[in-house]
């Protein structure tokens, strides 16, 4: 149906939720939902999502909805499904196989009984259901992350009935642009794409300008290694992020909105075309929405991956058909911006606060976080975890309660040793840190910085020198090689790395490193570049010692760096099962069935093969 005046939206709302209460009060109400983000897909929630539906079909189950949503968050036990009983607390199961589907659709469905063994903590707490709005006690708050795994992103009136679009029909008719950017501005909202700048100034520079067009440009070229928050909202709440776009538009007087999205992320690509597509025959977007003069309409623009073209000016670049590389600043897009024209440009992240900051106010989104960084910020929790994947915090939380509470801690009870964040423009931050709370001014006081939300954890088996090249090696290869600083610079102190992890470095580039950093800090046109440096300088800061050992001792201690690794076999432990020669790519491993083995040095590559197999602990890297 076409919406044509708010009383249709208020409708479908209405209606919506009475479709979602049963008719048959003798039996309980039950949803499953089933968790098909990129993760929970690539683990096999597609069959998941059919089993239960045979399971259901051949039990003749009535009274039952089973539906998709996005992703949970839960990304270390996925597949994972919710199961939600009327007058009862949510169930969460993790692991899910199709012979867990059956035991829980026979067991919990039909009886009542939980399967204690695939049953995982709640998620976090989700604003929309919560009585007391001032309330924050939780490790864990939803505000970005509030409709994934909840919502069928394939279904608009879903959005709608969590008050979707609400926010929408609010400004449009009850607000002017200048109150929209003041509520914003109250709200203390800071860009959440790394840089951290006031929301509303930057769109307060563009509705300043006068001109015939202007443009929303939403920012999902996610390119950080390990991040994938952007990824997982479009995927499991495209509307928000949409409605976001169309409220900034009415705000600045924008008519436009372009998502530039990297071509990598297919699924979401695909729930924002359909996402799209239901708003526009819906009559959300176009012309005179909701019945009132307000026009905004959407394209989707592909990018092809350059980590370059996340900086604002190499973006505009990359949809104009230009090669993406940044341009010197003023005059900034806000002012200047696509074909020359106003442009306001926001991340995935930032933009899907906006509805929830104008529904329920800026004094109640400001309650949370600290003073200068409000609300919530959405991690990608990797690396060395027990408990990988999507959180979302209130600012303020410590990196030991993000590390340990809410990650679990380090898996096989190795020590902690240092976690990254802010990306390749980031630092690592050791155990003297876990105490710091995550907010943008805090991080950059120890070093580090917030970034767009990856979080790397590392724990003792971690070479720093192998993490250090691994972010250079990537600014290497993003780098759009426009200025001498970034294009030169990232070489050259890559090589310097290479050189130190093949025990050839000398005490002297140690100090090469930190001079071609702090020139590539003030010198490089862009982001990109400037914050490079970043992660080797604070490496050789935190781990010095380590670094030296690389250079005066040829000796890696974690036994990452190939070349200063030796494999051998210890005759006291080797039992001659042979497991170890038969893994070996080389053949560099002799010695018969049941007689001690031996490693050829001469032939061996260094690769851990052996290392990996054997279970007698006797091949030994030193």
């Amino acid at each position: 149906m076409a919406i044509k005046t708010r009383m249709d939206l208020k409708k479908i709302r209405a209606d919506q939720e009475a479709g979602l209460v049963l008719d048959n009060k003798e039996e309980k109400n039950i949803q499953i939902i089933v968790g098909k983000g990129t993760c929970g897909i690539a683990a096999g929630a597609e069959k998941i999502f059919n089993t239960i539906i045979e399971e259901i079909e051949d039990q003749k189950i009535k009274n039952i909805i089973v539906k998709s949503a996005g992703c949970m968050g839960l990304c270390y036990v996925e597949p994972t499904i919710k199961l939600i009983v009327t007058g009862e607390s949510e169930t969460i199961y993790g692991n899910v196989d199709q012979e867990t589907v059956r035991k829980i659709i026979e067991r919990h469905v039909i009886y009542g009984r939980q399967v204690e063994s695939h049953i995982f903590e709640k998620p976090a707490a989700d604003i929309l259901k919560e009585e007391n709005d001032d309330n924050f006690d939780y490790r864990q708050y939803r505000i970005v992350l509030r409709n994934c795994g909840v919502i069928d992103p394939e279904k608009i009136d879903e959005y709608i009935v969590r008050d979707g679009y609400a926010a929408l029909e609010k400004v449009i008719f009850q607000m002017t642009p200048s109150e929209v950017i003041d509520e914003i501005k109250a709200s203390g909202l800071r860009g959440r794409g790394g840089a951290g700048f006031p929301t509303w100034m930057k769109w307060s520079f563009s509705k300043s300008v006068k001109s015939d067009k202007k443009y929303i440009i939403c920012n999902a070229d996610e390119g950080d290694p390990g991040a994938y928050m952007d990824r997982s909202t479009l995927e499991g709440d495209p509307h928000s992020v949409l409605e976001a776009m169309a409220i900034a538009g009415y705000a600045i007087g924008a008519d436009e909105g372009i998502i530039y999205i990297r071509a990598e992320y297919p699924l979401a690509i695909k729930k924002l075309e359909i996402a799209i597509a239901q708003a526009r025959e819906y009559g959300l977007f176009g012309r005179n929405i909701l019945g009132s003069s307000f026009n905004f309409d959407f394209e989707i623009r592909l990018g092809a991956g350059a980590f370059v073209c996340g900086e604002e000016t190499a973006l505009i670049k990359s949809i104009e058909g230009d090669r993406g590389m940044p341009t010197p600043k003023p005059p900034f897009p806000a002012i200047e911006g696509l074909w020359g024209k106003p442009t306001i440009i926001n991340n995935v992240e930032t933009l899907a606060n906006i509805p929830v900051i104008i529904n329920k106010g800026s004094s109640w989104f400001a309650k949370l976080g600290t003073q200068k960084s409000r609300g919530t910020k959405v991690f990608a929790l990797t690396g060395n975890i027990n408990n990988s994947g999507l959180i979302e915090v209130p600012m303020g939380t410590t990196l030991r309660e993000i590390v340990f509470d809410i990650g679990g801690g380090i898996p096989n009870g190795k020590a902690f040793k240092a976690v990254q964040t802010g990306g390749p423009s980031g630092g690592v931050l050791t155990e003297d840190f876990l105490d710091t709370p995550i907010d943008f001014d805090s991080l950059v006081a120890v070093g580090s910085m917030m970034g767009s939300g990856g979080m790397i954890v590392m724990d003792e088996d971690d070479c720093m020198v192998d993490i250090a090249k691994f972010y250079l090696e990537f600014c290497v290869e993003e780098s759009c090689g426009k200025c001498a600083p970034c294009r030169i610079g990232t070489k050259k102190i890559y090589e310097l790395l290479d050189k130190i992890s093949k025990g050839k470095g000398e005490l002297s580039d140690l100090q090469k490193i930190k001079e071609m950093g702090n020139a590539m800090t003030k010198a490089s046109l862009c982001g990109l570049g400037q914050t490079a440096p970043n992660p080797v300088l604070s490496v050789i800061k935190a781990f010095e010692e380590e670094i030296l050992e690389h250079i005066t001792d040829q000796k890696c201690r974690a036994g990452k760096c190939k070349d200063l690794v030796t494999y051998t076999i210890d005759k006291e432990n080797c039992i001659g099962c042979t497991v170890c020669a038969r893994k070996c790519p080389v053949n560099c491993i002799e010695g018969e069935r049941k007689v001690v083995h031996k490693i050829d040095q001469s032939l061996c590559i260094k690769c851990g093969a052996c290392f990996e197999v054997c279970k007698f602990d006797a091949v030994i890297v030193s």
